[in-house]
């Protein structure tokens, strides 16, 4: 419709160009305001026309787009499905062999078939068998656990009842002491005079009190001024106590020592052998405690420290 409006627009200006020579000046203004209808409708043709093309442009480019987009998903789907072909290629090669093997297989003549059908029934009955003798040793073996449960709960409540005699005896022991002070700093009767007896009983009180420092001191000081009393020994012992008391076993083994080896017949012999045992015993030697423990019970077999040896070695493993 466009194109015939352009065509009869110059058909017009064709008529009234022939019609020039004869028109008035009033035909003449006419026919220049339609020539200027005819440029403006040709420019507005025009620009429509170059609005088609821009159109037209961007649609082929977008159609180009839309067609590389869909090369390239054609290309991905192709890779996909030659991939998959492979796949069912390879899984089908597999099953061809199984099948191919169990064919063979199957042409094998029956007394292999029978012959293999008989392994595995042997190896099953041997299977069955170790079964059945583990599950009797397991059996066995958890009757031999409960009654070494029991006799372990058997050697507790002994252990147990050695624990409270040996504490029995060891509060006995530390009553005598305490009973036999008085007899201990007493001077009648055993040429020891005043001086030195109050000097011991202070420090045995000291000793008494828990002030083990203290006392250690005053034993020290003791045996320095009287290295040689019938109350030197006892002294000797005590400064191993204080060292027992603090935990300190190795210096408690020694001052226990020296009271063995100084006053070899005085009356703390079988206690300081004792302590010395138990002092070795918290440092985990246990044979030089056992071996003191049996030379208690052997030298002195009728004392209170025998009776705590033997209880104490019983316990001992």
């Amino acid at each position: 419709m466009r194109i015939m409006d352009w065509i009869k627009g110059w058909m017009i200006l064709g008529v009234a160009v022939s019609l020039w020579g004869c028109a008035t000046t009033g035909d003449t203004r006419y026919l220049d305001g339609e020539i200027q209808k005819l440029h403006s409708r040709l420019n507005l043709i025009q620009k429509e026309k170059d609005a088609i093309k821009n159109e037209l442009a961007a649609f082929q480019k977008e159609t180009q787009k839309e067609i590389s987009t869909f090369q390239a998903g054609t290309k991905s789907l192709q890779a996909d499905l030659l991939l998959r072909l492979e796949n069912l290629q390879s899984e089908v090669r597999i099953l061809s062999t199984g099948v191919e093997e169990y064919k063979e297989f199957l042409k094998r003549p029956s007394k292999e078939i029978d012959r293999v059908k008989e392994d595995i029934a042997l190896r099953t009955r041997l299977l069955e068998e170790r079964g059945k003798a583990f599950e009797e040793k397991g059996k066995a073996q958890d009757d031999r656990t409960k009654v070494l449960e029991e006799g372990m709960k058997g050697v507790e409540n002994r252990l147990k009842g050695l624990e409270a005699k040996i504490g029995e005896l060891v509060s006995k022991q530390m009553e005598v002491e305490k009973l036999t002070l008085a007899k201990e700093v007493s001077t009648e009767g055993k040429g020891v005079s005043a001086g030195v007896g109050d000097l011991y009983k202070a420090a045995y009180e000291t000793f008494q009190k828990g002030d083990l420092e203290g006392a250690r001191r005053k034993f020290e000081a003791f045996l320095k001024q009287y290295p040689n009393t019938e109350l030197s020994d006892n002294a000797q012992f005590w400064i191993g106590e204080t060292y027992y008391l603090k935990k300190d076993f190795e210096k408690a083994i020694l001052e226990y020592e020296k009271a063995i080896v100084k006053y070899p017949e005085g009356d703390k012999m079988p206690a300081a052998l004792l302590k010395q045992a138990f002092a070795f015993l918290e440092l985990g030697d246990k044979g030089n405690a056992r071996n003191l423990l049996r030379r208690v019970i052997e030298r002195y077999p009728h004392s209170d420290q025998a009776e705590i040896a033997k209880k104490k070695l019983e316990g001992i493993k």
